[in-house]
């Protein structure tokens, strides 16, 4: 064994223990290794450093600001609902759904696209229904990693094996020849998490609030808004917001009144309501269905809350506090048309120590006066710069929702996927959306950089130089060869276990199209000798360079960890025993169709 084979052997093994253990954290450990090959000379330190200007890398950085776009805009509160709406609020028939969405869609675009796409989404439906992100995010980015397999461009592993096939002579597959081998892999890990998902997966809350999380656990404001509609006949309609008392009598706020394309924000008190109108209100059910009772209005959206956020992105909470000296002093919110002069609602005023939460409108403000309010996020910004007013709470920059920003950041997106099968790289494709949107206003500068999850760009910018060792000092082919040699002479049903285990095995080490790269060949090498079809050896191969469940190296595992606070024993507990079961499908598949 070559001197360089058996240092690439010690640092592979040490990053093994490195993420298993949890010593250090991920991008650590990534970083670690990679500074590791640099100072034994196995790789040089451009190629150290290649991976921070990877197609992986920025494919992933674009993903995140993407996703943001269309966060922000509205799509993911939108695609959320639909969700909510089809699989009810259960976590079961959530996880299936969003699953089985997510694995179509990876079938015609890349598993981190698709996962991106679903990412914000499954964050608002964790939201809505209180279910911690930890429960849905894994389940559905596994299954948008094995809905690449359902057709032959939806991964890129697939793809390199149709041009791998060519270079060594033999026909490439149809767009719908891996179908038969897909479709029951997608419905395996959609079913294996629907029956075991309660007992492998984990049960962790985000580690870090956000401040609009921590105002609203520590004040506890209502938080839950229904939609209701102002019917002909309606007796509501022609009256204002006082003159049906909606706050001393029912307990409730208008927070949004749309008519035709226009939504106005905490109206005014003497808008008068009218025929057709949608209301937005904030309050208990009990009280909206009295109100909606007493006023025969329709429902157009039953009540949303939840513990966490405001669920309309269009709005926020803030506290503030009266300065001393304000001119605001001993004036009431009446006398200062609070709502009309800030464009925001008062729910809570705590004076000293006395906290109120109804018939606030006539108490006058004094010195120090704390007040929970929930406004447009334009007109929070505009009161934190008021010089009355003390704003405790950091304005998190989302803007409100637009219809045409909504289609915008759509279309963005649509085309940066659309791209992808031009001919360009997926990271050129997808940086491509990432600028339009900045261009289109979707999304400002400032909040790119904020988008951006730098420890996971950091962990697979640290591991690819791992990759560049395994190939350029042999110690891939080695392996492999190796694996050749143990396996000649035993059935084919356990060849085809053993290549399969080779392939799983190399694609978390390195990139999977790399793994495809190294292996392919050396399948149809293989094949040959041990009397198997060439095309199908390989076809196993590149199928299971797609079987990334067990560590957070994967790009689409490493989008998700973050967002649902995994660890890396949350990735081995749940993808060990998906990767037996991917690999046993996809093994006896491979088997009843080509041998």
């Amino acid at each position: 064994m070559e001197t360089e084979v058996l240092i690439t052997l010690l640092v592979l093994a040490g990053t093994a223990v490195l993420f298993i253990s949890g010593i250090v954290r991920v991008d650590v450990a990534a970083m670690l290794v990679t500074l590791a090959l640099t100072w034994l000379g196995i790789v040089t330190p451009q190629e150290a450093l290649s991976g921070f200007s990877s197609n992986a890398v920025i494919a992933m950085l674009s993903v995140m600001v993407l996703g943001r776009g269309l966060d922000r805009t509205g799509v993911t509160i939108r695609i959320a609902r639909a969700i909510v709406g089809i699989a009810g609020r259960g976590e079961r028939g959530l996880t299936a759904a969003a699953s089985l969405v997510a694995g179509g869609l990876s079938a015609f675009m890349q598993s981190v696209g698709a996962t991106a796409v679903f990412l914000p989404s499954l964050l608002r439906v964790s939201s809505l229904t209180g279910i911690a992100p930890s429960r849905l995010l894994l389940p559905v980015g596994y299954a948008a990693t094995i809905g690449g397999t359902v057709s032959m461009v939806g991964a890129g592993t697939l793809i390199i094996l149709n041009d791998l096939l060519r270079q060594a002579g033999y026909p490439p597959f149809g767009l719908f020849a891996v179908t038969p081998i897909g479709v029951p892999l997608l419905l395996a890990g959609v079913a294996f998490f629907y029956f075991f998902g309660d007992r492998l997966l984990p049960r962790r809350e985000k580690t870090r609030l956000s401040p609009q999380e921590e105002l609203i656990r520590t004040w506890q404001p209502p938080s839950r808004i229904s939609y209701l509609r102002v019917p002909a006949g309606s007796p509501l309609a022609g009256k204002t917001r006082e003159e049906v008392r909606m706050i001393s009598r029912y307990n409730l706020h208008l927070i949004s009144l749309a008519e035709e394309d226009e939504i106005v924000y905490t109206p005014w008190r003497h808008t008068r309501f009218a025929t057709g109108q949608e209301l937005g209100i904030l309050g208990q059910d009990s009280d909206v269905e009295r109100f909606r009772a007493d006023f025969g209005l329709e429902w157009v959206r039953p009540g949303e809350s939840s513990a966490n956020v405001m669920t309309d992105p269009n709005v926020g909470f803030a506290e503030v506090i009266v300065r001393p000296y304000a001119s605001v002093i001993g004036k009431t919110l009446r006398d200062l048309e609070f709502r009309v002069t800030y464009g925001v609602e008062v729910l809570i005023l705590l004076s000293g120590t006395e906290e109120q939460r109804t018939n606030l409108a006539d108490l006058p403000l004094e010195a120090g006066d704390a007040m929970v309010v929930l406004g447009r996020w334009e007109r929070l910004r505009a009161l934190a710069t008021n010089k009355n007013f003390v704003m405790v709470t950091p304005i998190e920059g989302r803007t409100g929702v637009r219809e045409r920003g909504a289609k915008t950041a759509v279309l963005c997106f649509l085309a940066a996927v659309a791209l992808t099968y031009t001919g360009l790289s997926i990271a050129t494709s997808l940086l491509s959306g990432v600028l339009a949107m900045v261009l289109l206003r979707v999304i400002p500068v400032g909040e790119v950089y904020r988008a951006i999850d730098w420890r996971t760009l950091v962990l697979i910018a640290g591991l690819l130089p791992l990759g560049i060792a395994m190939d350029s000092t042999g110690t891939a082919r080695f392996i492999a060869d190796r694996m050749v040699a143990l396996v000649a002479g035993y059935p084919t049903l356990l060849i085809l276990i053993a290549v399969a285990v080779l392939a799983t095995a190399f694609s978390l080490i390195m990139s999977n199209i790399a793994a495809t790269v190294l292996l392919v060949p050396l399948a149809i090498v293989m094949a040959g000798p041990l009397g198997l079809d060439p095309r199908g050896l390989a076809l196993l191969v590149g199928i299971c360079t797609s079987n990334s469940f067990l560590l957070p190296t994967h790009p689409v595992n490493a989008l998700l960890m973050g967002p649902g606070n995994y660890q890396t024993r949350d990735y081995l507990v749940a993808g060990s025993v998906m990767t037996v079961v991917f690999i046993l499908i996809a093994v006896g598949l491979i088997s009843l169709l080509f041998f």
